[in-house]
């Protein structure tokens, strides 16, 4: 896909590590100048040091409201075009309900839902003004499907299957697209808990996915006609039982 991308900016959250550093890189790759946003500085500056002038780097902390309401004006002093947003950041809250730790809900909330819809309320505007433009939610099958050991996380990407099929109703009309892509279980940072071992294990019976693999089906919608629009995208680990 290399040029696929030539002559646009990318704005992809999440860029420190995982799917949104795999989106990132197959981005640039494709020939875009992408802008990194991540709260891990340390992170960021090693993605874009190895990408060099193509990759900014901007550290922002999302859960601070005043920095996410900052963030598309920033964008926009510093490239003057914003042709695609990837809202990838994300975190994740698993097991019991009856266990779960209120903070933590109310943090993973604010991160998988209203700072999705706050960063896409903010750069809409800019892309109707200019009658074209790409948004791309990472969502999660969890968003599809009752996952009974995570009824929080689940609820936040039902919300989002939700948030991404009424606004592309709304801005189909502006010839911008929105779509989501769901992934099942990838390895990734929300999955630092889990055993070594078990990983290993996950990765040898095709029951978890690289980031990577996700990367492609992002590329893939963004590299449609622009009569054409990916509304969903599920993409599971082969042995993956749901």
């Amino acid at each position: 896909m290399s040029g696929d991308l030539e002559g646009k900016v990318a704005v992809v959250t999440g860029t420190a590590s995982g799917i949104g550093r795999a989106c990132a890189e197959a981005m640039l790759a494709a020939g875009a100048r992408v802008v990194l946003i991540d709260r891990d500085a340390s992170g960021l500056k090693a993605l874009a040091d190895k990408h060099g002038d193509a990759a900014t780097p901007l550290t922002v902390d999302l859960l601070d409201a005043e920095c996410c309401a900052a963030l598309v004006p920033e964008i926009l002093d510093r490239t003057g075009q914003i042709d695609i947003f990837h809202a990838n950041a994300g975190t994740y809250v698993g097991g019991e309900l009856v266990d779960s730790d209120n903070v933590k809900i109310d943090r993973m909330l604010t991160v998988n839902v209203n700072v999705v819809i706050k960063n896409v309320h903010d750069v809409l505007p800019h892309m109707i003004a200019r009658g074209t433009g790409d948004i791309i939610v990472t969502s999660s099958v969890a968003g599809h499907f009752p996952v009974p050991w995570e009824p929080v996380y689940s609820a936040s990407k039902w919300a989002m299957t939700s948030f991404v099929q009424t606004v592309r109703r709304q801005i189909n009309k502006h010839g911008v697209r929105i779509g989501s892509v769901s992934p099942g279980p990838v390895f990734s940072a929300l999955l630092a808990d889990y055993p070594e071992q078990s990983l290993a294990e996950a990765g040898k019976t095709s029951s978890l996915m690289e980031p990577g693999e996700v990367a492609d089906a992002v590329m893939f919608m963004l590299t449609r006609p622009r009569n054409v629009t990916i509304r969903d995208v599920v993409i599971l680990p082969t042995a993956f039982d749901i």
